[in-house]
């Protein structure tokens, strides 16, 4: 037989995108268009509804950036169309196929009821089916003029991130608004076609079955009349029958699909219009689930289901019957799909506790399953903090667009920190937004890496990141493949169900241990500083306000717990640790609103803790220490004068002075503590910090060099540095000043100042204090670079094999060599508070208030020694998406503590980013709580959230090694329970004849309490 591929390919190709697919509507009649443009931000229906509407025509521009236009569209269906599946077919101008980044709308009937929404591909909505013929059509299309951030693929910026930069010129032209017959045979058979053309192209040249569809569609053209595809249809597709109906392998890989629409609640957008999306896409979803039976949708982040519920009460009531009819499946059980490293242990923790019961509390439902697909990395603590919020499997994607390596599992046990496993899949399809195609199907089976073990996989299914979700087509494709020959089976169905029977399937499958570490975007540890300062501070405003409301609760008469207060101000807090605003990835409108709300809560918590304080009484200055660690150091006055204290644990002690170990002395630029002796050298560098106490300097070379990187990553600017960054760069070595600005014997100072670039200015006081060997750097910088990025270097004199962060709860050792790609890729990584190197017998660790992205590296020098140099990230310039990102005002702290352990890390980390406060208070209330025994860490301190007045305490091991201790309250103790997450009692926990808890930990467990008081 000839080879007629070529030739049939092309036929095939020509006549459905030309012929067929033009005939799926087969008659159209235009609505009469009116339009009115809101003004300024979004209106309510009632507002839309009562205002005065002009004229439009279709080939009419419309809409500025971050506008919204009303259309009102008036029709009547022909009575000749008596019978036909009637729809309103509407295209606002749409560019390319993306729904989620352009123009979309939601079509509403005159009494506000939202029926369905708009976009490139959903451009239908249903009036009949069949239709009696001379029904009136009347709608109210609220039309959203968002920009294409898109456009040029990332290549060039945009003014269009803000609207205060955006302009007011009309983005789109209105093409038409029509009243159309939808040709059901034409629709299936371009569907027919569409599902075995893309097949057939996926199967390889030797494979018989290939050949066997290329002639059965050619033949079928053959019976496709040019001149009347409608009548045709029905003859076209009985030819195809045959091939279609050939069932797959027994052995064929099974893929299981889930309705999914990821809707980022920020990144090209602001919030206020993920707000509208969530409606737009859930009213198609609704309205989908109406039209299939079998369909089932898996939607996550409980804020967007918020939104909807306050929004669209409408839309929520559909939610809530498509839940109850098992369509509508809640997952993740996080309040949004947060980063999944920045966020810090508690939050995460609060991620789970407040998603899980708005799903219970709403559907009756509890999540089993963290729905994760789009987050940046994953912190090695996820898999206990998941376990003890009640979910038994995690799922991600991203993992597929490493750089570097390929990760060599798709479904597999992934064991966290403390040895927690939660069993994990990666669906192979690679990507959350699937709609099966052939090529999809193909890769999904390419990719499986458990082939011999497992037979399954989960593809997440519909349009996505800016929403609009599965459509018709979609679930159309899946029923064509759910038992095809030469393509994998498709089944719909709940991720629960998946999960149970991959696990059911391959029980014994692999296990991964510690972060899942994503070989990309790296920079999202650093881009947008202001932004993660925000969060940082928020997670310890948010610590200290519950800890001395708890306090006040527990022992000033009257005073009332502010539950509602702080439920909300940690859902602000929560919401802005979505993975595109934490990260630092959106548009300059979302992080100008950020800084803004994290303003917002600063005041608002700052308020909270001084009304806790205040409830105590007044009388005498006392110090007010929120750190699960004793404090003795530094406090200032309201006028400023240094004090020398003593305070313990999340208690207080007046403010009175004690006696410090050794005064500083301050000599030229050298600053002596007795504990540590720092010189500054004239270009402002540290040339010697020599630790007093073990009689060592630390430093191999200058420390706190600052180096400005040039950093134009090959992609994605905010979110890659990319590691050619390391080839190009300037060190700050010339100091306009360095200047001693405090000599005390508490306190010396040392400030640094230094102009650079583009006219940025670095000012940096270097302060060492009596009694502590922390070298604090306090720094202020006017940034104005643009495609930099700004390290600070501590070469340290250590031979360290590992570097240790501070992650979630416990922290992570990575290797200092690159003996393969798997550490070499490890070039740029995340840590919290503190980083930790060390050798046998002696340790230094960085710690910071603010700052996430860090590099460690070791060389070895011409004298045997090895130096280990930490390197914080401080600050970047990207100018993608937002041209303006990281530009101006920034003030934060690190600091190097010499001769650290582990300990030392983690108790000086809480000390930073918990200052001491200094207010009135008339007695000295006992602690809360307080620990005895090495690593036992309290996180959280808090009022249970049932409002019993239990009090609940979150505590874990932080050394990486088994702690057995005690705990002991500072009120009356009745009895003692260990729960999970969600305050739910788990068992009973001993109190001894003391009344103190007994507690025994393995590395990095934690453990939550609830205490019930006499």
């Amino acid at each position: 037989m000839h080879d007629e591929s070529r030739r049939i390919e092309e036929r095939v190709q020509r006549l459905h995108d030309q012929r067929i697919k033009s005939a799926i509507y087969a008659a159209t009649v235009p609505f009469e268009v009116e339009a009115w443009q809101a003004p300024g931000e979004p209106v309510p229906f009632e507002e839309a509804a009562a205002a005065s509407y002009a004229p439009f025509a279709m080939g009419t521009p419309w809409g500025p950036p971050w506008g919204t236009t009303w259309f009102r569209m008036r029709g009547q269906v022909p009575e000749a169309w008596a019978g036909k599946r009637v729809e309103a077919v509407i295209d606002l101008g749409f560019v390319g196929d993306w729904p989620g980044n352009q123009a979309e709308a939601l079509v509403h009937l005159t009494d506000g009821t939202p029926l369905k929404a708009v976009n490139p591909l959903n451009q239908y909505v249903a009036i009949a089916n069949p239709a009696t013929g001379g029904e009136t059509v009347e709608y109210l299309v609220e039309a959203a003029s968002n920009p294409d951030i898109l456009a040029d693929n990332f290549s060039k910026t945009t003014p269009l991130g803000d609207i205060l930069t955006a302009g007011d010129k009309p983005l789109y032209t209105f093409r038409s608004a029509d009243i159309a017959i939808l040709d059901e045979e034409v629709w299936h058979l371009d569907l027919d076609v569409q599902v075995l053309r893309e097949l057939m192209l996926e199967l390889g040249e030797h494979d018989p079955r290939r050949h066997e569809i290329a002639h059965a569609l050619d033949r079928a053209m053959d019976l496709l009349d040019l001149d009347d595809v409608s009548g045709s249809a029905p003859a076209v597709r009985e030819a195809l029958k045959p091939v279609l109906s050939k069932p797959a392998h027994a052995s064929a890989h099974t893929v299981s699909g889930v309705g999914h629409a990821h809707i980022d609640s920020a990144w090209l957008w602001p919030i206020r219009e993920t707000k509208r999306k969530t409606s737009r896409t859930f009213s198609n979803v609704t309205s989908l689930a109406d039209e299939y039976d079998d369909f089932i949708f898996a939607c996550s982040q409980a804020q967007q289901y918020e939104w909807v519920r306050d929004n669209y009460p409408k839309v929520w009531a559909r939610i809530q019957e498509s839940v109850k009819n098992g369509q509508w499946a809640p997952v993740g059980g996080m309040w949004v799909e947060s980063d999944g490293n920045l966020p810090g242990g508690e939050a995460v923790a609060r991620q789970f506790i407040h998603g899980k019961r708005f799903f219970m509390e709403h559907f009756g439902i509890e999540t089993k399953g963290v729905w994760l697909p789009d987050s940046f990395g994953y912190n090695a603590a996820y898999p206990q903090i998941a376990k003890l919020a009640g979910n038994e499997w995690f799922l991600t994607q991203k993992i597929s667009w490493n750089q570097t390596n390929r990760f060599p599992h798709h479904t597999f046990w992934w064991e966290g920190i403390d040895g927690t496993r939660i069993f994990t899949h990666f669906p192979p399809v690679d990507t959350y937004n699937a709609r099966f195609s052939g090529e999809e199907m193909s890769r999904a089976v390419r990719n499986y890496q458990e082939k011999g073990g497992a037979s399954r996989s989960l593809a997440p299914f519909g349009w996505g990141d800016g929403g609009g979700g599965p459509t018709r087509e979609i679930m159309e494709r899946a029923r064509r493949l759910a038992d095809l020959e030469g393509s994998a089976k498709v089944i719909v169905e709940h991720p629960d169900e998946f999960f149970a029977k991959a696990r059911e399937e391959y029980p014994d499958a692999p296990v991964w241990v510690g972060e899942l570490y994503l070989e990309l975007h790296r920079a999202t540890y650093t881009s947008q500083a202001r932004t993660k300062q925000g969060n940082r501070r928020s997670e310890h405003l948010l610590r200290e306000a519950e800890l001395w409301a708890t306090t006040a609760a527990l022992h000033a008469p009257g005073y009332s717990y502010p539950h509602e207060k702080l439920d909300r101000l940690w859902k602000t807090v929560l919401l802005h640790q979505f993975h595109d605003i934490l990260p630092g990835s959106s548009i300059a409108w979302v992080h100008r609103e950020a800084e803004a709300e994290y303003a917002r809560v600063a005041r608002e918590l700052q308020a909270l803790t001084a009304e806790a304080l205040a409830a105590l009484g007044s009388g005498t200055t006392r110090v007010f220490n929120t750190s699960p660690y004793d404090r003795a150091e530094v406090v200032h006055t309201a006028d400023g004068a240094p004090v020398y204290v003593e305070v313990p644990a999340s208690g207080s002690a007046p403010l009175v002075d004690a006696e410090p170990p050794q005064p500083v002395t301050v000599s030229g630029r050298v600053l002596d503590n007795g504990l540590v002796r720092v010189e500054v050298a004239e270009d402002g560098t540290l040339s010697s910090v020599r630790d007093l106490r073990a009689n060592r300097e630390v430093l191999a070379d200058p420390g706190n060099l600052l180096r400005l990187h040039t950093d134009l990553p090959n992609y994605w600017d905010a979110w890659d540095i990319d590691k050619h960054y390391k080839n190009r760069y300037t060190d700050l070595l010339d100091a306009s000043s360095v200047t001693v600005v405090e000599q005390d014997p508490l306190v010396g100072a040392i400030r640094v100042e230094r102009d650079f670039g583009k006219g940025s200015k670095i000012t940096q006081t270097i302060t060492v204090r009596a009694g502590s060997p922390r070298i604090d750097i306090e720094t202020d910088i006017d940034w104005h670079e643009t495609e930099k990025i700004l390290k600070a270097a501590f070469p340290v004199d250590i031979r360290a094999p590992h570097s240790s962060a501070e992650i979630q709860f416990g922290h992570i050792q990575r290797p200092t060599h690159t003996n393969t790609s798997w550490e070499a890729a490890r070039f740029e990584v995340s840590g919290h508070r503190w980083v930790h190197i060390g050798e046998p017998g002696y340790g230094v660790a960085v710690i910071n208030d603010s700052t996430y992205g860090h590099d460690v590296s070791r060389t070895v020098r011409e004298d045997g020694g090895t130096t280990t140099t930490v390197r914080l990230s401080l600050v970047r310039a990207p100018r993608i998406p937002d041209p303006e990102a990281d530009q101006g005002r920034h003030r934060f702290t690190y600091a190097l503590l010499p001769g650290a352990t582990i300990e030392d890390a983690v108790a000086e980390g809480y000390a930073l980013n918990l200052p001491l406060r200094v207010a009135d208070a008339a007695g000295a209330p006992a602690p809360v709580v307080s620990t005895e025994g090495e690593g036992v860490t309290v996180e959280a301190v808090k009022l249970a959230d049932d409002a019993s007045g239990d009090v609940v305490v979150r505590l874990y091991e932080s050394r990486g090694g088994r702690a057995r201790g005690v705990l002991r309250t500072g009120f009356p103790l009745a009895g003692a329970q260990i729960t999970d997450l969600l305050e739910r009692p788990l068992e009973e926990a001993p109190v001894d004849g003391d009344g103190a808890v007994p507690v025994e930990l393995r590395p990095f467990q934690i453990l939550t309490l609830r205490l019930r008081r006499s």
